[in-house]
């Protein structure tokens, strides 16, 4: 018989154990901040975290299913913005994280947290899909806007600069490019 010796090189596969920190808590970390103003905190950047998230998920979808003449110029654009968005996303995490907090990762919790309501599952016109894109940044930035304000008057600087200088100024950057595909200019007449 064969048996396996400690650090045989075996995975110990199939594990299960309890989780070891519920979602909505914190653990203590000697960062300067109080509890309830982490804790605040974290809610906070947790719902912009899952709103940026299918943010991230609707540009790779609309990257995806782009059509027509402008068609190679904004499927590059959208991947551009996605790759943007999916640092945001690892940074709003990251935060969480440092505040002693859980920060939203599962798809079907993300779902459940956010404000971004679910586009068709099919194709929609190219318009269409930018337009959902836009309320998509709008609805972060009003609460990006807020939550900076607020985490800001509880002394956590910290999370008000990753709102205002990643989340605020690159959303309204990408709004920027968005908007400018859906000014009816003439092609050939001026």
């Amino acid at each position: 018989m064969h048996t396996t010796q400690p650090g045989g090189g075996q995975p110990l596969l199939h594990q299960k154990g309890a989780e070891t920190q519920a979602f909505g808590t914190l653990k203590q970390l000697p960062i300067g901040l109080g509890h309830d103003t982490r804790m605040y905190a974290c809610q906070r950047l947790n719902r912009v975290l899952a709103d940026t998230q299918i943010l991230y998920a609707l540009y790779k979808k609309h990257h995806w299913l782009m059509r027509g003449a402008t068609f190679y110029s904004l499927h590059l654009m959208l991947d551009k913005h996605a790759v943007a968005q999916l640092a945001i996303v690892d940074a709003l995490a990251e935060r969480v994280q440092s505040l002693g907090g859980v920060a939203v990762g599962d798809p079907r919790h993300v779902a459940e947290l956010t404000a971004i309501p679910r586009p068709p599952d099919g194709v929609e016109p190219v318009p269409v899909m930018l337009s959902r894109l836009l309320d998509a940044h709008e609805r972060i930035l009003i609460e990006a806007r807020d939550a900076a304000a607020r985490i800001s008057a509880e002394g956590d600087e910290g999370s008000t600069d990753l709102l205002v200088s990643d989340v605020i100024r690159t959303g309204e950057a990408q709004v920027w490019f968005l908007a400018e595909h859906l000014v009816d200019t003439p092609l050939v007449r001026g």
